[in-house]
């Protein structure tokens, strides 16, 4: 899943929104930000293998820390505990904590049978949407389109920076998707993470964004 994480973003925005974009993105995207450093460091391992899936050609061989239930629940209740302890907001801590925990449940209907409960676990699961381009596609946009529609119906743009940043946003991550949809194959997984790393300005770019935007009463 890729715009569907992104998608719980901004409706995680929109149910606490006194909490800002750039953190309910991070939260989202947080086993997705961990994963490029995991795999940097050789503690988790993925190999590319063209036709795993219609979707992704990688083989995700070894990520139980970085993308396991049990690790992505810990990792919820940290940033959600973290926040609460700096802003003293349980709405935005609860959304946050929930954004973390969502992309393991995206991830687990998108993936084959890989995503793993816990680390040290044997079971995996995966329901396996990235077997079809179209259904992938639909589903991604549908989410995305309901997220986005959330963010806007809860808040407006204050300058041209919040609204035109914020379509640039939108349009990036859909050019992205379709990258990836339609992309040539990586051609190493090195150059996969040192990528990924790039998630980060994502976090950055929502934050800006947000910071140009108002809640609507």
């Amino acid at each position: 899943m890729f715009l569907g994480h992104f998608a719980m973003a901004f409706a995680a925005k929109a149910a606490a929104p006194k909490t800002n974009l750039g953190a309910t993105v991070f939260a989202a995207q947080a086993a997705d930000l961990l994963w490029p450093t995991l795999l940097l460091l050789g503690i988790e391992r993925a190999r590319i293998q063209e036709g795993i899936t219609r979707v992704m050609p990688l083989d995700l061989e070894y990520y139980p820390f970085s993308h396991s239930l049990l690790s992505m629940a810990a990792l919820g209740v940290l940033i959600g505990g973290g926040y609460w302890l700096l802003r003293r907001d349980g709405r935005g801590a609860v959304a946050l904590g929930l954004a973390v925990l969502s992309h393991w449940v995206l991830d687990a209907a998108s993936h084959r049978p890989d995503m793993p409960l816990a680390p040290g676990a044997d079971l995996r699961v995966g329901l396996g949407l990235w077997d079809s381009v179209p259904g992938t596609v639909a589903t991604e946009l549908l989410l995305l389109t309901a997220g986005l529609g959330l963010y806007l119906w809860r808040t407006s743009a204050r300058d041209g920076i919040g609204q035109w940043a914020l379509w640039a946003f939108v349009a990036f991550l859909c050019a992205g998707f379709a990258g990836n949809i339609a992309g040539t194959q990586p051609p190493d997984m090195q150059t996969v993470a040192i990528v990924g790393q790039s998630a980060w300005l994502l976090v950055a770019w929502a934050w800006w964004i947000d910071r140009h935007r108002d809640v609507r009463p």
